[in-house]
């Protein structure tokens, strides 16, 4: 499945110049979406007159010699757990969709990106109230891998990954507690980045696991992953876990390539339990990067167990109420899983809290002898839809927990991080994550760029 869209930076250049009106790239962007999305399940709803409307509103203001904003013309869309003003915020569920009011206003990243000219065309498909690996939603049919339509997208942001990876759109947001946006991202061949905890704004999303939850994008290529993300920078008193930090631009640092970072790869938990390919392609980017030292990261097995056992009690938590009274109506992987998390024993996420402390600062002391980390983002290549088990080394395991498997220990500290594809054998793709100390987002974009020019990775810019 071909691209179709330029690069952010070209379509900026377009507008601006007035090459191409922007209500007519925008009409044009709405065609291929029709057109391309029912192969791919990505979109759930297509904003055609909003996105009209902001298009029209971008012409008048260039013919009137304004200045544009520096994602003028370029269209995004969002996970549908962001609010959009006038839909209902589904979140994958159905019990959201038919009884959830509909949003009064739209969400932060959204009402930034729009401040920027960049323009909403739609919300995409994902796994009911992300709790989810797959890209599979029981009430709306799955995200179909662009590359391989039998394959899962991953998820929980599948359809941010899916519109994207199949040219719909250049950039998309997602949401990442345990791996949603690193998942999807590895899967469908392009980059994603996880923010650090707090960096940008969730106000306007529907909650997962709020110590966990983190918002950011999806795109084609490094470039149109920095510009997007420095849009969205900022504080937010209206999410209460905000930082405080100045803006950091990271667009204008990508050039500064890779001399002096202490770079390692990641061994112990993130050397085992994966397909060997996995391994070969974390290798391939270390050879890049002129890289030989190795460290463990101490207890990351333990760290994605103790993931695990917040993310299903805090889950549940929020949910108990639509619980007791329409279980039916959800999901019944879903619906088990938060079940479950509703009989954890207060005492295990009281440990696996004090165990989080703990691991944090271990974590953080690694980042005093080095800048970045690589690790494998999955254990294999994207499974086919529907698969259940995943044979890893000689041992059959549950696919769905084991998806997040790389993904879990990094996020269950709010750790950055940028993941890049890698191509090898001409099979699907694989993902590499670069981890970086907290607000370091510019490290792992600057090493992401390197290799993205080096040919190492390569996203799907054309």
């Amino acid at each position: 499945m071909s691209a179709v869209l330029s690069p952010v930076t070209s379509i900026v250049s377009d507008m601006v110049s007035g090459r191409t009106s922007t209500s007519a790239h925008i009409t044009a962007v709405l065609e291929n979406i029709k057109a391309v999305n029912p192969r791919v399940n990505a979109f759930t709803d297509i904003l055609d007159e909003r996105a009209l409307a902001v298009a029209a509103g971008i012409d008048r203001r260039k013919a009137a010699g304004q200045k544009l904003g520096a994602l003028a013309g370029v269209p995004f869309a969002v996970k549908n757990m962001i609010d959009v003003a006038g839909l209902r915020t589904r979140a994958g569920s159905k019990i959201n969709s038919e009884e959830r009011a509909p949003a009064k206003r739209d969400a932060t990243l959204v009402r930034r990106l729009e401040a920027a000219d960049a323009i909403l065309v739609g919300t995409l498909n994902m796994g009911e109230y992300a709790y989810d690996f797959t890209g599979e939603n029981a009430h709306y049919g799955p995200s179909r891998n662009p590359h391989a339509l039998d394959h899962m997208t991953g998820g929980s942001s599948g359809g941010s990954g899916a519109a994207v990876a199949a040219g719909m759109v250049p950039i998309s947001l997602g949401s990442d507690t345990n791996g949603s946006i690193r998942i999807p991202s590895t899967f469908c061949g392009i980059f994603g980045l996880k923010p650090t905890y707090g960096r940008l704004s969730r106000f306007g999303s529907f909650p997962f696991v709020s110590s966990l939850d983190v918002l950011g994008p999806i795109a084609r290529s490094v470039d149109d992953l920095a510009l997007c993300y420095d849009v969205m920078q900022g504080s937010d008193q209206e999410d209460p876990v905000s930082c405080c930090r100045d803006v950091e631009p990271t667009s204008r640092l990508l050039d500064r390539g890779v001399e002096g970072l202490r770079i390692a790869t990641a061994v112990g938990h993130f050397s085992r339990n994966s397909e060997p390919e996995v391994l070969q392609a974390v290798g391939r980017v270390a050879q890049s990067l002129d890289v030989r030292r190795q460290i463990e990261i101490p207890e990351a097995q333990r760290a994605r167990a103790a993931a695990q056992v917040i993310s299903a009690a805090e889950g549940a938590a929020l949910h108990l109420d639509r619980l007791r009274a329409q279980a039916n109506n959800y999901d019944p992987i879903v619906r088990d899983r938060l079940l479950a998390g509703a009989a954890t024993p207060a005492a295990w996420v009281i440990k696996a809290q004090q165990f989080r402390r703990w691991y944090k600062d271990q974590v953080l002391q690694l980042f005093k002898s080095v800048d970045v980390i690589l690790a494998p983002a999955t254990p294999c290549r994207a499974p086919k839809i529907g698969q259940q088990v995943l044979d890893i080394e000689g041992e059959t395991v549950p696919l769905r927990p084991a998806l997040g498997i790389f993904t879990q220990p990094i996020s269950f500290i709010g750790l950055p991080v940028v993941t890049v594809p890698i191509w090898i054998d001409g099979g699907l793709p694989l993902g590499v994550q670069i981890i970086t100390a907290p607000w370091r987002e510019d490290l792992g974009l600057r090493v992401a760029s390197y290799l993205e020019r080096a040919g190492t990775c390569k996203g799907l810019s054309s």
